[in-house]
């Protein structure tokens, strides 16, 4: 595991971005379409802003990169909380992604429930990446919350244990209250793990996570990629280390 340390959140957002252009073109020169799970929030956006504008975007082949989400907010497609809107906004609409390989999880049309809406995923996600022992993920991005909470898998609550692939979330304790994440074993299944972080709020619970705390207490000690874990994080949110 390691810890990067950059003095501002636009700090943090650059070198993420640098790492994700340089990762995404040696994994397609190795022959393979990398998949990428992105995540959502304030740096989140700042990563996929910095991304659709780096000077080296162009050594990414983007129709041949596969985009997933580690938690949804189970809402309509068009509601401002939705991650997939954002990052659509920010970052897939500005670059040459295949529609097909931008894997989002349904959102909330009125016909079905959220438990549906998280099987469906769980079958897309199986339907393309079961394949073998190798990891399902290149590299898989992830927030943190003040509360230690990663995807949409909170402190204190069974989902944090949750069997399978995806797992529906009914009345989270930040809203909105209806959520669709990947389990904590579909976490685990990515070469690298990147956790993304900024803020002096954010201090307490990444040092809980770097330290490896309970998972139940701390979520975001849990995942772990199976080459590297990395944590990019500004001054404020290393305070606590």
């Amino acid at each position: 595991m390691t810890v990067l340390r950059h003095g501002t959140a636009d700090e943090v957002a650059a070198a993420v971005a640098d790492a994700l252009v340089a990762a995404l073109a040696a994994g397609q020169t190795a022959g393979r379409e990398p998949s990428v799970v992105l995540t959502g929030g304030t740096i989140a956006r700042k990563v996929h802003t910095a991304v659709a504008e780096h000077p080296d975007r162009h050594r990414v082949d983007w129709s041949a990169t596969h985009l997933w989400w580690g938690d949804e907010r189970y809402v309509a497609v068009d509601d401002e909380e939705r991650n997939e809107g954002q990052a659509r906004a920010d970052l897939v609409d500005r670059l040459p992604f295949d529609p097909g390989k931008v894997h989002a999880v349904p959102a909330d049309d009125g016909s079905s429930s959220v438990e549906e809406a998280a099987a469906a995923y769980a079958a897309e996600l199986a339907g393309v990446l079961a394949d073998g022992d190798e990891p399902w993920f290149d590299v898989l991005m992830l927030g943190i919350g003040p509360d230690g909470h990663c995807a949409s898998l909170f402190p204190g609550r069974p989902e944090v244990g949750a069997p399978g692939i995806t797992v529906a979330v009914r009345d989270s304790p930040k809203p909105p209250p209806l959520r669709v994440s990947l389990t904590m074993d579909t976490l685990r299944r990515a070469r690298e793990v990147w956790f993304v972080a900024a803020g002096e709020g954010k201090a307490d619970a990444v040092a809980r996570s770097v330290a490896g705390g309970d998972l139940l207490e701390t979520p975001s000690a849990g995942p772990r990629g199976t080459a590297a874990t990395h944590w990019y994080v500004d001054e404020a949110a290393a305070s606590g280390l």
